[in-house]
């Protein structure tokens, strides 16, 4: 039987999603004011309008990056050829839409709960106990709200350490007795050290070979928002980033809104800071203009914050201690393997509200990070190290590959499509040339004390990434998140979640690489670096999946067959097996009564774009963080229960511990009943 659709697509329309979860997680950045207001006339736009489609693709600069080097995608083969999908060899039966609480995964699957909000990391952790918190406990407990996760293997096998993020806390539904006028000093500080991340041993059982968590007193560690990081990069030490409580301005305490993030070739992991500005207070009382100016493109609020953080450090109160809000918005490194090292803040990739950060090898073994800037109509980034990677995992190679993303080249991208201005319509139908594609140019920003943006100083491009992007005239798109390399293929894939304002007044209208307006479903982007050298500065892109429903015209799911796939919404994290498949996870907001969930789709062959859903998660969560392994999946389950009308008082969801119990965001494990490999024996 074909995977059975969404009807009028339950994708689409508005999003149950709490009011809350939308205040505290983002500060309801989906209803407030597009944070870009530069004005930008979209590059693409200019160029077509004064070229025709031939004299794009017949010369000048763009057209030396050739949209020939991607491979053709096959044509869809029949149920009886196919090895990955509704064949006989498919790898599993896709799961129906879910508004359950609970996990559903395919039939030969089993899961179970790896480690929830609230137990032990470290040995001398209490038990949870949701009535009576305290900062002492949660600051050894693993935290709220995890998002990203990622597994770092240790010597041996079957031992991994596992880091996760914990992107926010949601004070009115941790606490019974949360006053959201007074919020006492107890549970603010309870809240920090639930914020950050929590380093945890994994092992594999040898009984049953199941994964399980240990509260482990060598490894395991809580990082939170009163942990010291040391700043690095160009912009460690500008007046920009200094503090009266850090003159220096190299040390900056804790780490927030840390949403995805991504694992190096040595061993650490980066963690994206991204909503950084929700608890911060009083942006209107800021007197120097560029800081001003600054706040304002990225979104800090006016007035009391909604948390109460600044009754309780002056840090939050921008009145105060405007640059503190500078201090945030970068990417992070963690060594698991060293648990008493200070993680970092890297100035070099710029700062904005980062979903993550994901690195490549080039072919001169230069460090490339990709990444998002999660709002509407903001861009896509990468970074180029100057040095080199060294071979090999013995600490002067460690030591001299984690100084990597210190110093190099932070380039914003411009896509141009290749269709005629008329052509893309903001229906999403494609072009008549059957695909949404075109060519790039990666823009430089800056590297290291030089800037490229005229009117600023490298300081500037680094601690105001988004205004020096503004300048450069790179792309607005709709909300880059995840953005990861494949392993085997070296394209980039970039998630696009949604962006519902696009073509309204005032903001950019649809363009070949976000050809939908009021884009409520997302789409994913395939992009390919020129000579497949991830430090060129030209690529050629094409949409692989235009998301929604697959009954819609204005859906693409890579030329393949739409009446066989599992409507998919929002693409928020990606991830690859190690068959070359793309795993991807949903932020759709249980719209139309479907829980968010994890998908599956083949890049190659007959089976490309033929998306099968794997799992959902609980009522009102979103699916996050996905790891694939050779014979295990672990996905992050945020903020189950967080529905309208949800409260300590009134639950909506008991997931995962059932009964009456309050909902808590978890780390689950997926694994074959038969202990086989993922996709099974080939």
């Amino acid at each position: 039987m074909p995977a059975r659709k969404l009807s009028l697509l339950a994708i689409g329309g508005n999003s149950p999603r709490s009011a809350v979860t939308c205040a505290f997680r983002c500060g309801n950045a989906c209803a407030q004011d597009v944070p870009n207001t530069s004005g930008n006339t979209y590059f693409g736009t200019i160029l077509r309008n004064a070229l025709s489609r031939r004299a794009v693709l017949g010369g000048g600069v763009l057209a030396s990056v050739s949209l020939a080097a991607f491979t053709a995608p096959a044509a869809a083969a029949s149920p009886e050829e196919s090895p990955a999908g509704h064949g006989s060899r498919r790898y599993f039966e896709s799961v129906p839409p879910d508004d359950g609480d609970r996990v559903t995964v395919p039939a030969g699957f089993e899961h179970e709960v790896l480690i929830s909000w609230g137990d032990p990391v470290l040995p001398d952790a209490p038990a949870f106990d949701f009535d009576r918190q305290t900062e002492v406990a949660q600051s050894r407990q693993f935290g709220v709200n995890n998002d990203y996760c990622a597994l770092v293997p240790l010597r041996g096998s079957d031992r991994w350490l596992m880091v996760s993020n914990h992107e926010y806390a949601t004070e009115p539904l941790m606490y019974p007795d949360w006053d959201p006028h007074a919020p006492s000093e107890e549970h603010v500080r309870t809240a920090w050290a639930a914020y950050g991340m929590s380093v945890v041993l994994v092992e594999r059982s040898g009984r049953d070979g199941r994964l399980r968590t240990r509260a482990d007193g060598r490894w395991n560690r809580r990082i939170t928002l009163t942990s010291p990081f040391e700043v690095r990069g160009p912009a460690a030490g500008s007046p920009l980033l200094r503090t009266f409580a850090d003159p220096g301005g190299t040390r900056v305490l804790g780490t927030m809104a840390n949403c995805s993030g991504g694992t190096t070739p040595w061993g650490t992991v980066l963690s994206g800071e991204e909503n950084v500005h929700m608890p911060f207070a009083y942006a209107e009382r800021v007197t120097d203009p560029l800081t001003g100016r600054g706040l304002k493109r990225y979104g800090f609020p006016e007035g009391a914050s909604s948390r109460g953080w600044e009754t309780y450090d002056a840090r939050f109160d921008l009145g105060r201690e405007p640059n503190e809000a500078h201090r945030f918005g970068w990417i992070v490194e963690v060594d698991p393997l060293q648990p008493g090292s200070v993680p970092v803040k890297h100035t070099a990739l710029g700062r904005f509200k980062h979903e993550g950060a994901n690195v490549s090898v080039s072919p001169d073994r230069r460090i490339v990070a990709y990444m998002g800037d999660d709002e509407r109509f903001e861009y896509l980034y990468k970074f180029v190290s100057d040095e080199r990677m060294r071979d090999g995992d013995d600490w002067a190679a460690r030591e001299h590959n984690k100084r990597l993303l210190d110093s190099g080249t932070l380039y914003a991208a411009r896509f141009t499509g290749d269709s005629p201005t008329g052509e893309i319509d903001g229906s999403g139908e494609l072009p008549r040339d059957g695909e949404f594609d075109g060519t790039g140019t990666w823009i430089p920003l800056a590297h290291n004390g030089r800037s490229f943006v005229p009117g600023m100083t490298s300081d500037e491009v680094y601690v105001f990434t988004r205004m020096a992007a503004d300048r450069a005239e790179a792309t607005p798109m709709d909300r880059p998140e995840d953005v990861q390399t494949h392993p085997r293929t070296g394209q980039v894939y970039a998630a696009l979640t949604n962006n519902d304002y696009r073509g309204a007044a005032d903001v950019p209208g649809p363009d070949e690489a976000n050809p939908r307006t009021g884009n409520r479903d997302g789409h994913i982007l395939e992009l390919r670096e020129r000579g497949d050298d991830a430090t060129s500065e030209r690529f050629v892109w094409r949409l692989m999946l235009v998301c929604g429903d697959p009954e819609s015209p204005g859906t693409y799911y890579a030329g393949y067959d739409k009446s066989r796939v599992s409507a998919i919404s929002c693409p928020d994290n990606l991830a690859f097996d190690e068959h070359g498949n793309m795993w991807i996870a949903t932020d759709a907001g249980g719209r139309g009564g479907v829980n968010d969930g994890l998908y599956m789709v083949p890049l190659s062959g007959p089976e490309r774009g033929c998306v099968q859903r794997f799992l959902t998660v609980p009522t009102g969560a979103e699916c996050c963080g996905p790891v694939i392994g050779p014979d295990f999946v672990l996905v992050s389950v945020q903020h189950p229960g967080e529905l309208p009308g949800a409260g300590p008082g009134h639950p909506v969801s008991h997931w995962p511990d059932g009964g009456d119990s309050q909902p808590r965001a978890a780390v689950v494990a997926v694994r074959r009943t038969d202990r086989g490999p993922l996709l099974g024996r080939r």
